[in-house]
């Protein structure tokens, strides 16, 4: 039986309503939206926010929380009788440890609190600056026209942010191009890689500036429908943006069309195929391309995809102009939004020209604290690289020419109390558990190499990893999405540098 999208759409978040996936919600689900159950099941069972009932603390364990106590945190709240739940990420990293409690409420234990570039008129973002609700670049784009508009974002040579750095104005030609008149614009606020968190505070304090870069993007790609897609664990993040929507609905967006829909749950739906699979309330698998969703995307309509990040440098890019943005960056186009974490004294959000070096960005952030050894230039996907690396540009081209990735610039500082053998295994225990399970490569190469890391951990067997190459070969060749293809890198990279940890 075909169902209408319509209400497929609805399982997602009427199984969030009834308390997650048990027969009676399925059963009622199915009755309200003529989905098979079946069907119910299949997706719900993929989404960790909803494939059980009940609730519980989750306790994040993503590599920064790691290293400040996470596994101490979990023994803690076990021993008050309440149930734990270990999670891969909540992207609280500059708060590490982090955990949510049974109402999906933020509890962290730091001692620091988050740390923002100083306000300042020359930075694009600027998100310490004061909250502009004129919306005064979009009444300038309506008046350039979409033509001037998108060759503005091509002059700025606006890079996506949220990891591939692919050029945004290709995008929007793309969906201006195709003879299908429906299109959406829609925004990836999925932000789950370990490391990262400038999205979190993108939404926290200039929502609306999101909310306008969104709505010029549909002006120039001749839409007035908007989706926001924003992670489920951002309790307070949510929040903050239903509350930009409202008040841009009731005033300078009326004319337009804006929903929010929330995750459930899993990390591989920050890729923008999988993530249009979750909205179409299906398992969040990646689809395979071509074709891209620049030409059949959400609903199989055109859509244009960004980042959080990303869309919200077009204001700036709109007001001042292409070259203006451009003139920002060092090495490479435009401010960046550096998440940083770890050993430094002032975790948090750094607006900064791209292609800093790590001691540039390090001394925004109150310097290194003890003795550093390695750092994670991009999220966990980007692997580690050596302290003697620190006068890289933090950019596209020089960190890939290094052989890791600028990624979603998630820099995480390690010292040398930490043992690189078990940082590794932190993130392959994370690319474990997020793998959607599509591709064999990827569904077994990262249950492989996680075990035969325990193997040489535990039991001291130096012959574990014999293979490390030839699987990590495999899944980069044979995977579908960047997530098997990147998988092996935190181990392969600090087996490289760091080959002590490994005897």
């Amino acid at each position: 039986m075909q169902v209408p999208h319509a209400q497929r759409e609805k399982i997602l978040e009427l199984l969030e309503h009834e308390g997650g996936v048990t027969e009676d919600s399925v059963r009622k689900v199915s009755q309200q939206t003529g989905v098979p159950e079946a069907d119910i099941w299949g997706a719900g069972m993929f989404y960790t926010l909803i494939d059980r009932p009940g609730k519980r603390v989750r306790v994040c364990d993503g590599l920064t929380c790691q290293m400040f106590g996470a596994d101490g945190i979990a023994e803690k709240i076990k021993s008050e009788g309440r149930e734990c739940e270990r999670v891969s990420c909540l992207g609280q990293c500059d708060l590490a440890p982090a955990t949510l409690d049974e109402e999906m409420e933020l509890v962290t234990y730091s001692e620091v609190q988050t740390s923002i570039s100083p306000a300042s008129d020359q930075l694009a973002l600027n998100l310490a600056g004061p909250v502009d609700m004129s919306y005064r670049a979009l009444a300038k784009a309506r008046e350039m026209g979409s033509e001037a508009v998108i060759e503005q974002v091509k002059v700025a040579g606006l890079q996506g942010r949220g990891g591939a750095g692919f050029p945004a104005h290709f995008k929007w030609t793309s969906v201006n191009s195709q003879a299908e008149k429906e299109r959406y614009v829609i925004c990836n606020a999925d932000e789950a890689e370990p490391g990262t968190f400038k999205d979190r505070e993108t939404i926290l304090r200039q929502a609306h500036q999101v909310l306008e870069g969104l709505a010029i993007a549909a002006v120039a790609v001749g839409t007035q429908s908007i989706w926001l897609y924003i992670r489920g664990e951002y309790t307070n993040e949510y929040r903050a943006l239903r509350k930009a929507v409202d008040e841009a609905l009731a005033g300078p967006l009326a004319d337009f069309e804006i929903e929010i829909v929330k995750g459930h749950g899993a990390y591989i739906c920050g890729e923008e195929t999988a993530m249009l699979e979750s909205m179409e309330g299906r398992r969040g698998m990646p689809r395979l391309k071509p074709p891209y969703p620049t030409e059949s995307g959400f609903r199989s309509k055109p859509s244009l995809i960004h980042n959080v990040e990303t869309i919200a440098c077009v204001p700036s890019i709109v007001t001042h102009g292409g070259e203006w943005f451009k003139g920002l960056g060092r090495t490479e186009a435009g401010s960046k939004l550096y998440c940083i974490s770890g050993h430094v004294g002032k975790p948090g959000v750094y607006e900064l020209p791209l292609g800093v070096s790590l001691d540039e960005l390090v001394e925004a952030a109150g310097g290194y604290v003890g003795n550093p050894i390695a750092f994670s230039p991009g999220g966990a996907s980007s692997g580690f690289l050596p302290i003697e690396k620190r006068s890289l540009p933090l950019d596209y081209k020089s960190l890939a020419e290094a052989g890791s990735m600028m990624g979603s610039a998630g820099v995480v500082v390690i010292n040398d109390t930490i043992d690189m053998a078990l940082a590794a295994k932190w993130q392959l225990e994370f690319f474990e558990r997020e793998s959607c399970g599509q591709c064999a490569p990827c569904r077994i190469g990262t249950r492989y190499l996680r075990r035969q890391t325990d193997k040489l951990i535990q039991l001291g067997n130096a012959d574990a990893l014999e293979h490390l190459d030839d699987v990590a070969w495999e899944m980069e060749e044979g995977s579908i999405c960047g997530l098997g293809m990147v998988a092996a890198k935190p181990l392969e990279s600090a087996k490289k540098y760091f080959p002590e940890a490994f005897e």
